[in-house]
């Protein structure tokens, strides 16, 4: 299998219809063996059904909504392709670029092509939105990109050898690969407006894609040496608190100021417990983390995987 196309859906019964056919005529063109992954996020409309009636396609099911970042991390674990293609369900990036963005990676010898909506078919909060968390992408996550939002991405293969994904991080690969030595590109790509359906991005997802952008800040600075932060925190704390006490043993026996009138001691003590605190909990709450998916765990469940070749 040469390419991989995975493509995440929630609710998008009438779209899968014709991106679906968009897909494969892209795909015959350039002429290498190909399969096409849709990943039902648990759609609630007729979204698997439509999905049923084409072939060639390669249908998972996940048993509720997880999310777009589950969907595309079980898509692209069950990818046979040399090289990984995702993009968006609502037929808003034109699978006719595709081309354009393998043409890139050739050239370049890149590890990963972004696409870049240049000129987006989006409203207007939603592109004033998507403006500021690029401000804050850059000071944070600092990946040289100008669209990380983009779902239109090729990888190859080897991208995700050791890569689990999460949370809202699907908009954070390129960054995560680039800081493991892998070489990242980006071509212009065309954005058409929604033709059907209604768009999946509300406050929620703003939200939770903002804590991811300050979990990633946190992986690139302190991924290999997290005592680095919180032990820093934790001594600053811990010096904070000795100075207080000698503050304090200074006024007692030298100045014999009684410690029961004051409420420093208290501080002194908190500034104490809050240190350690910062030094111990902080890591091990980082250990836990990287032991809870280091296990093999996934945060999402597949209710079944349906094969079709052009032969059914």
């Amino acid at each position: 299998m040469k390419y991989s196309v995975v493509i995440p859906v929630f609710n998008e019964e009438e779209n899968v219809l014709e991106l679906h056919p968009a897909v494969t005529e892209a795909m015959d063109k350039i002429g290498d063996p190909y399969e096409i992954i849709f990943v039902d996020d648990g759609s609630s409309d007729r979204t698997v059904e439509n999905l049923q009636g084409l072939s060639p396609v390669t249908i998972i099911r996940l048993r509720k909504n997880f999310g777009q970042t589950a969907a595309m991390d079980a898509g692209i674990k069950q990818a046979k392709g040399e090289f990984i293609i995702t993009l968006d369900g609502d037929g808003q990036n034109p699978p006719s670029e595709i081309p354009k963005l393998l043409k890139v990676m050739e050239t370049g010898n890149y590890d990963v092509v972004s696409g870049w909506r240049r000129h987006r078919h989006d409203t207007f909060m939603k592109k004033a939105v998507s403006r500021g968390a690029n401000l804050l992408r850059k000071v944070f996550v600092k990946d040289n990109i100008h669209d990380s939002g983009c779902s239109l991405k090729v990888y190859r293969r080897e991208c995700f050898d050791n890569v689990d994904l999460f949370g809202e991080m699907h908009r954070f690969i390129p960054a995560v690969l680039s800081w493991s030595g892998y070489t990242v590109g980006e071509a212009e790509v065309e954005h058409q407006p929604r033709r059907h359906g209604v768009s999946k991005y509300g406050w929620k997802r703003i939200i939770k894609g903002l804590i991811d952008m300050i979990s990633v800040f946190f992986w690139r600075k302190y991924a290999s040496r997290p005592l680095h932060l919180f032990g820093a925190a934790g001594l600053l704390l811990i010096g904070g608190g000795g100075l207080l006490g000698v503050a304090l043993a200074v006024r007692k026996f030298i100045f014999d100021v009684p410690l029961s009138e004051s409420n420093l001691p208290l501080l002194m003590v908190l500034l104490f417990v809050l240190g350690v605190q910062f030094f111990v909990s902080g890591l091990l709450g980082d250990i836990v983390i990287r032991n809870y998916y280091s296990g093999g765990r996934k945060p999402y469940a597949v209710r079944e995987v349906i094969i079709k070749t052009k032969t059914d």
